[in-house]
C-alpha cells in the first residue's frame, strides 16, 4: 500500500508541475497522457478477452482488488457500482431537505415496501403545513421518482403528535425582549413598477413590488419548499414561482393555489425617496 501511495503522490506532483506549463505544453503532456491511456486500454480488453475464455473465475477474482477495479473502471471496462435503493432514496431526499429546513421541517425514511412503494414522514413545521400534500407531491415524490424509477407510490405516514410544532416559532408581541426598527432598504427608482426589486437584508432575503405609489414586501421564499421568488414571472400582478408554479397575489400575499397560505409579509413606509422595511429582532 506504501508503494500505492508514493505512486499516487508522484503523479499528483507531476499533475502540479504540468499545470504551471503554457497552453502548448501543457498540450503535449496531455496528448502523451492520452495515447498511453490508449495503449493501456487496449491491453487490458485484450487481458479481460483471454481471461474470460480461460478462467471466469480469476477474473472475477482479479476485479475483486481494489486496485485493479479502480484501474479498470477509470477505462470503463467495468461497470460502475450501482446505488442501493435505499441510497438513492437518501439522495433524493437531500435535494429537497435545504427548502424543507427553510421552513423548519424535514423528511426521513419510514419503510421501503418492494416492489414500488416507499413510506416517508414529514417532520417539523412541514408536517402540520397546509401545502404538505404539494409538497410532498411536486417536491419529494418527483425528486424520488427522478432517482428511483422502479417507485411508484410515495405515502405520507401521518405524524402522531398533538403539538402543533408551528407554536414553537411563534414570537409573543409581548416579550420584552423582541424590539422592531425601521431600516431602509432601497429607493424608489431602484423597484420596477409592476415588478419586483431583490434585497439583502441581515441576512434575511426580500422581495420589493410596485404597483403606482403602492409598495409591497414579502420574504423572498416561496411557502411552499421556501425556493427565492425573485426570478419568477411578474404579470397582472401575480408572481409565479420558478420552480414548481405556485402563484401569489403580490398585493395581498395569498396563495392562489394553497389559499390557506401566504408570503411573510413586512410593514413598509416611504420616506421622500426611500423605501423603509420594519423588522423584528431580539435583543
Amino acid at each position: 500500500m506504501s508503494n500505492l501511495e508514493e505512486l499516487v503522490q508522484e503523479i499528483n506532483r507531476f499533475e502540479a508541475i504540468i499545470s504551471e506549463w503554457d497552453e502548448s505544453q501543457r498540450c503535449v503532456a496531455v496528448g502523451l497522457k492520452r495515447a498511453i491511456e490508449a495503449l493501456h486500454k487496449v491491453a487490458l480488453t485484450n487481458l479481460i478477452k483471454s481471461l474470460k475464455e480461460e478462467s471466469m473465475p480469476a477474473l472475477r477474482h482479479a476485479a475483486c482488488d481494489e486496485v485493479v477495479y479502480a484501474v479498470l473502471l477509470y477505462h470503463e471496462l467495468v461497470k460502475p457500482p450501482k446505488a442501493s435503493l435505499e441510497q438513492r432514496i437518501q439522495t433524493a431526499f437531500e435535494e429537497v431537505r435545504p427548502g424543507l429546513k427553510s421552513h423548519n421541517g424535514d423528511i426521513e425514511l419510514v419503510a421501503i415496501k418492494p416492489p414500488d412503494t416507499v413510506e416517508v414522514k414529514l417532520i417539523g413545521t412541514c408536517s402540520s403545513c397546509p401545502a404538505s400534500t404539494l409538497t410532498l407531491s411536486q417536491g419529494v415524490e418527483q425528486a424520488i421518482k427522478n432517482h428511483c424509477p422502479e417507485i411508484t407510490n410515495v405515502v405520507a405516514v401521518n405524524q402522531n403528535s398533538s403539538i402543533n410544532t408551528k407554536i414553537s416559532s411563534f414570537i409573543s408581541p409581548f416579550s420584552s425582549q423582541l424590539t422592531s426598527s425601521w431600516v431602509k432598504v432601497a429607493t424608489i427608482e431602484q423597484v420596477p413598477e409592476l415588478g419586483v426589486l431583490a434585497v439583502q437584508l441581515a441576512g434575511t432575503s426580500l422581495i420589493l413590488y410596485r404597483q403606482g405609489v403602492t409598495f409591497k414586501c414579502y420574504r423572498n421564499a416561496c411557502a411552499h419548499l421556501g425556493n427565492p421568488l425573485e426570478d419568477g414571472k411578474v404579470e397582472n400582478g401575480i408572481i409565479t414561482c420558478p420552480f414548481h408554479g405556485f402563484e401569489y397575489n403580490l398585493e395581498t400575499g395569498k396563495c392562489l393555489i394553497v389559499p390557506d397560505i401566504s408570503l411573510q409579509s413586512y410593514p413598509v413606509k416611504i420616506k421622500g425617496d426611500n423605501i423603509f422595511v420594519r423588522l423584528q429582532k431580539f435583543e
